[in-house]
């Protein structure tokens, strides 16, 4: 027998720790980069004052005359105990720098530590740690949290809500790749039997507001799960403040959404399933042939149904739109699980037609019913941006508490930042992938030199003469607004910027 040997749990040749925790910049290190323009020498400068989020102090403006960001953080619900404990302001801001650069996972954070520009400028002392933003969410008692952050999603848009509007109502569905609890499987078209949470999600249209979010189990994508939560939106609503009409997609005509819709008198508009009494009412109509004009390129005519299990008959509108008879095909699985498909050939003067059938409870013509509906497919461009855009699809955490909190605190964020954008090109709504490049990526630099602190900002963007006109348009709009602000009150403040912000919608009205 040899002699024992102890053996250690880093082996020789393994590295101790990972270069990546190595966080420490040696100084005065110097490289020599050989590139198409010769030798260069390279130096890392560990403590400059810099940003490469170099224009978001124009949004930091932004939050301060509109009394949003200093609420927000008094009222969060966590009281820290440890005299080492993060402060509110560090963990909020933390929470906003994250979200507006785009990113989807805490770990993501790491890339904001060295920031020297951005927390000062939000009244921070440090960005935290990825483990601080976690451990924090996870002490926020669940119904304070809904709570506080409903009351920010509120103060955001309520004031348009005097305007005619049109509350969309849809969900989506966030894939999974652990065990977090809710992970259940569901619908799931792109990514068939992976778990997945859905995401009820109810908006004002075109504006592209986000009122309110619910995170749900991924088996539970039906209107009966969205329906509770929808109407109790809607009884803590004002009725002075209600939409014109709830709409919505095939997963809403049911007759429980529609008769709660109906017993509070409120209109609606949704899309019927293809149920075997649905196909033989298009049939019937279709044989009837009294089409009426649509829209360019869609017929329609309305008809009254009442299916099994409905207290009443309702009205339906019978839309067709003509598709090309050329490569016309359906494809699927078959049995073995591979992929069919079967050309369909039409001969002769047939016409291939796609038919929708429309329940409202609106007293619209059949083309105005038909343009209500078109339009809900700005829907989809809402939750294309959130989730792939702006973080819905990341942020996840074992336990649902913390993904609800982080989709609704997104939903905040990105409310925020849209009306800001809004404010400086008030035309149209610019996605995140084309106004964070414009209107928050630069790189900055911070100087101090008499007690006047200066920010120096290079655009790399190609229209960054454009990008400082609608800035300095939005501080001269601040300069005015500072002008009379002694008399107003932040609520009052807010309101003035969100009507500039909205005034194309307004039409210029306060």
């Amino acid at each position: 027998m040899g002699k024992n040997r102890s053996r250690s749990s880093h082996p020789k040749g393994e590295a101790a720790k990972s270069i990546f925790e190595q966080s420490e910049i040696s100084k005065n290190v110097s490289l020599a980069v050989d590139t198409f323009r010769g030798k260069v020498h390279v130096e890392w400068e560990p403590h400059g004052a810099v940003s490469s989020l170099g224009q978001l102090i124009f949004f930091v403006e932004f939050l301060k005359q509109g009394d949003l960001f200093d609420p927000w953080v008094a009222d969060f619900p966590v009281e820290f105990v440890s005299p080492n404990a993060p402060r509110k302001r560090d963990i909020l801001g933390t929470m906003l720098l994250s979200v507006l650069s785009g990113y989807n996972r805490y770990s993501h954070i790491t890339a904001l530590r060295a920031d020297g520009v951005n927390p000062d400028l939000l009244g921070m002392t440090k960005v935290v740690s990825e483990d601080s933003m976690r451990r924090t969410m996870l002490n926020v008692v669940e119904e304070r949290g809904v709570d506080w952050l409903r009351k920010h999603l509120r103060r955001c848009y309520t004031p348009l809500l005097t305007e005619p509007w049109i509350l969309d109502v849809d969900t989506t569905v966030k894939v999974l790749y652990g065990k977090q609890e809710g992970a259940v499987v569901g619908y799931n078209p792109h990514k068939p039997g992976r778990p997945s949470h859905t995401y009820h999600t109810f908006m004002m249209a075109n504006l592209r507001l986000i009122l309110d979010v619910e995170v749900q189990p991924g088996n539970q994508m039906a209107s009966s799960y969205t329906s509770p939560d929808l109407f109790e939106f809607l009884d803590q609503t004002p009725r002075t403040y209600w939409p014109q009409f709830i709409r919505g997609d095939s997963g809403f005509g049911t007759d429980g959404v529609m008769t709660a819709a109906e017993d509070r008198d409120i209109p609606y508009l949704f899309k019927l399933r293809s149920s075997k009494l649905v196909k033989e009412l298009v049939l019937r109509v279709a044989q009837n042939n009294q089409w009426e004009f649509a829209g360019p390129g869609f017929d329609g005519q309305e008809a009254n149904l009442k299916l099994a299990g409905w207290k009443r008959s309702r009205r339906v509108v019978v839309i067709r739109k003509k598709v090309s008879k050329e490569g016309l095909a359906l494809s699927g699985e078959n049995d073995s699980g591979q992929m069919e498909i079967h050309f369909a050939e039409i001969k002769g003067k047939m016409t291939a037609y796609e038919y929708s059938v429309l329940i409202t409870s609106l007293d619209d013509d059949v083309m105005g019913v038909a343009q209500h509906y078109r339009d809900r497919a700005d829907c989809e461009n809402v939750f294309d941006e959130m989730k792939n855009q702006w973080g819905w699809a990341g942020f996840t955490t074992q336990d649902m508490k913390r993904c609800r909190l982080m989709a609704k605190t997104i939903a905040l964020i990105y409310n925020w930042w849209s009306l800001f954008v809004r404010l400086a090109e008030p035309s149209y709504h610019l996605e995140a992938i084309t106004s964070r490049p414009l209107l928050l990526h630069a790189v900055a630099k911070q100087t101090s030199h008499s007690g006047q602190t200066r920010v120096t900002i290079t655009s790399t963007h190609g229209k960054r003469g454009t990008v400082e006109r609608l800035l300095a348009r939005v501080v001269a709009f601040f300069e005015e607004l500072k002008s009379t602000a002694e008399q107003l009150t932040g609520e009052q403040r807010w309101l003035r910027i969100l009507s500039k912000a909205m005034e194309g919608y307004l039409a210029g009205r306060l």
